[in-house]
């Protein structure tokens, strides 16, 4: 046999022999596994718990290379493989087995290979000018660097290396040398090339490829805090510009590639498939933000997102949390969280105050004399005759009269009442009364003054309408029926019914206010004031008065402006008299009556708005609020004309001073936002 048939046959029995091994040790059925097949489409491999050395002689044989094992190179490995392999993608795997095991291959020069501990391996590394190596591969190479320190470079970059690596800088050649696998060593020599740039300029802009500017400018701004006094000497400031996703750095030269470093290592891929995270709300309702992220995502996954292969995102609310589930491909979930953050700020809150100042002055006189004169003496079956004034709204005939019959039927008359009752006109010279003659001088002077002010408040979100009602629930009739029957002879009711309507009467306010960019508020408002009026006649129900008033007015905070006003005036005056004898100067006023009556109202609606922007404000409004009704408790307490008083007398605790974490100021939005 030759020697290569003849070393393929001994790897063969020595698989043979450790497989059969594994398989008494196991109690399974021994097998003879095949550490290379062969195959028209390349090599499977199929190793469980080999000696590495099976896999190093089956490489050989498979690319022709030849190795030189370190007598320290032992181990166990399994490797499956699914499908054929070519030759340069198995020894790619060989290379990954080596590192999981700890070790590394060394190029010796020509096709000698070493396979060395790593640690040895550091040290007997090839070099490599060109990225002509596998990832897994020990190399050596040296990156240049252009525009800034190699030395601090280094220093930056150190962390980023396995315990295994080494990293050495050049300062006269301003190079860094490294030590590394292949793969690790390209992620630096990337780094790097983004940071080693010539910007000695104040201001700096990294344009992000993956991490999103927000994020990142975030972050680095919560790790800037968080470092002590000596070290934020020299600080940079940080800006995220959303709209190029890039991040603006100013500040010391030093301090700014410090922070392109670690820009640079965050700014990393994530994995091309979809990922579910979960973004917790603190000021927005989930279920309310969930319609507008399926549309941008609906439009996202429509053009960019499509390119990568995305899938359209799965947004879920989780309303026991008030957070959101999102699935979906990392660009897609980096734009709808920058929204969200956009959409999750605390919202302005607006204290509505309105004041509803209704004035009226009614004034009314009247001024009459009435005459009644009959010479009927109250026999049976005696005819008379019976004349006088009489004037509508003033008594008339029926007043007189009777207060001739009985005075006593004045007392229903208002107003001040002078009466010449029971009197008889005898003609001279002659004993028998020819008739009986009564007077009645009537003056009534009626002056009613209201004033009614109302003052309802009310606290709302920003574009949040609000809803305030003081009323009564009051029952008008809209129908009834009756059905008569006739059981019996007699005509009585059966099923009768009515159908009653209950409207609110009082006083409604609805707002919904606008904040704009300034310091003004756009409010949209309703507001009704009724009441129930006193009866009228004719009318088959109860009768209201409502004043309602619908406008949108734009006011400035803490500003007061009026919304409405009613000023009216009213004077009617009315003069009854008897023709002729009404004219006669001086002797005319005792046949006549003067009514006349002046109604003046003033009805005016005044409204200020006050923005509470933070939790200080809000603060300030309640407590000064619930201080004053307080006080008007114990007021009430020390009034000794009560009968309960004192510690019987119900009052509101102390309020006290407000916690800590209300009387923190709240930071500004991110940038994008809208603090409003």
């Amino acid at each position: 046999m030759t020697a290569k048939p003849l070393a393929l046959a001994l790897l063969f029995v020595f698989a043979s022999a450790s497989a059969q091994n594994a398989g008494q040790v196991s109690g399974i059925t021994p097998m003879i596994p095949q550490p290379a097949t062969a195959t028209p489409e390349g090599y499977t491999l199929n190793l469980k718990g080999a000696d590495i050395g099976v896999l190093i002689q089956t490489v050989s044989e498979v690319t022709g290379k030849s190795f030189i094992v370190d007598p320290r190179v032992e181990a166990k490995v399994t490797v499956v493989s699914a499908k054929p392999l070519a030759p340069d993608a198995l020894y790619e795997t060989f290379l990954s087995v080596l590192r999981v095991h700890g070790f590394a291959a060394v190029p010796a020069g020509g096709q000698m290979v070493k396979i060395l501990p790593e640690a040895m391996a550091v040290q007997d590394g090839g070099t490599a000018s060109t990225n002509r190596f596998g990832q897994d591969e020990l190399i050596t190479r040296i990156l240049p660097v252009k525009h800034v320190s190699a030395r601090e470079l280094a220093e930056l970059l150190r962390p980023l290396m396995p315990q295994q690596g080494h990293m050495q800088p050049h300062q006269n050649s301003n190079s860094i040398l490294v030590t590394d696998r292949a793969g690790n060593i390209d992620r630096l020599a990337a780094i790097i090339a983004r940071i080693d740039t010539a910007s000695d300029a104040a201001v700096e802009v990294i344009a992000l490829q993956h991490a999103s500017a927000d994020e990142v400018a975030r972050t680095l701004s919560s790790l800037e805090n968080n470092s002590n006094a000596a070290a934020n000497a020299a600080a940079v400031k940080l800006v995220a510009d959303a709209r190029t996703n890039s991040v603006l750095l100013s500040g010391d030269r030093s301090q700014r590639l410090r922070l392109r470093t670690l820009i640079a290592h965050l700014d990393t891929p994530l994995s091309s498939g979809d990922a579910t995270q979960v973004i917790y709300l603190n000021y927005a309702k989930a279920a309310d933000v969930v319609p507008i992220l399926e549309g941008v995502a609906d439009t996202l996954t429509g053009t960019a997102a499509k390119a990568e292969g995305a899938k359209a995102a799965t947004i879920r609310p989780h309303d026991e949390t008030n957070a959101l589930v999102i699935t979906a491909a990392p660009a897609v979930f980096r734009e709808l969280s920058s929204v969200v953050r956009q959409l999750d700020i605390r919202r302005a809150q607006v204290l509505v105050e309105a004041v509803i100042a209704d004035v009226t002055d009614d004034l009314a006189d009247e001024l009459g004399v009435q005459w009644q004169s009959t010479n009927y003496d109250g026999g049976v079956n005696e005819s008379g005759v019976i004349g006088g004034t009489n004037f509508p709204g003033t008594g008339g005939v029926g007043s007189i009269v009777g207060a001739i019959e009985d005075p006593r039927s004045l007392a229903n008359s208002r107003g001040l009442n002078l009466a010449y009752i029971g009197g008889t006109f005898t003609l001279p010279g002659s004993d028998t009364p020819l008739f009986k003659v009564g007077a009645l001088v009537k003056a009534l002077r009626g002056d009613g003054r209201a004033n009614v002010l109302s003052n309802p408040s009310i606290v709302t979100l920003d574009h949040q309408e609000a809803e305030f009602k003081v009323v009564q629930e009051v029952p008008f009739l809209t129908g009834q029926y009756t059905n008569t029957s006739t059981n019996g002879g007699s005509n009585q009711p059966s099923n009768p019914f009515q159908t009653i309507n209950r409207e609110d009467v009082g006083l409604i306010l609805k707002v919904t206010p606008h904040v704009n960019e300034g310091d003004s508020v756009r409010l949209d408002l309703y507001q009704e004031v009724s009441s129930l009026a006193a009866p009228v006649s004719g009318a088959t129900d109860l009768v209201t008065n409502k004043r309602e008033l619908t406008t949108s007015v734009l006011v400035p905070d803490g500003g007061l402006l009026v919304l409405g006003g009613l000023s009216q005036e009213e004077n009617m005056e009315n003069v009854q008299g008897v023709p002729g004898l009404s004219r006669i100067p001086l002797l005319g006023n005792l046949f006549k009556t003067r009514t006349s009556t002046r109604k003046k109202r003033n009805l005016m609606v005044f409204l200020r708005p006050r923005i509470l922007r933070d939790a200080v404000t809000e603060y300030a409004i309640s407590s000064e609020k619930y201080n004053y009704l307080r006080s008007e408790q114990l007021r009430m307490r020390e009034n000794r004309e009560l009968k309960y008083r004192g510690e019987l007398m119900p009052v509101l605790p102390e309020l006290g001073s407000a916690p800590a974490s209300q009387l923190q100021v709240e930071p500004a939005p991110a940038e994008g936002g809208d603090g409003r």
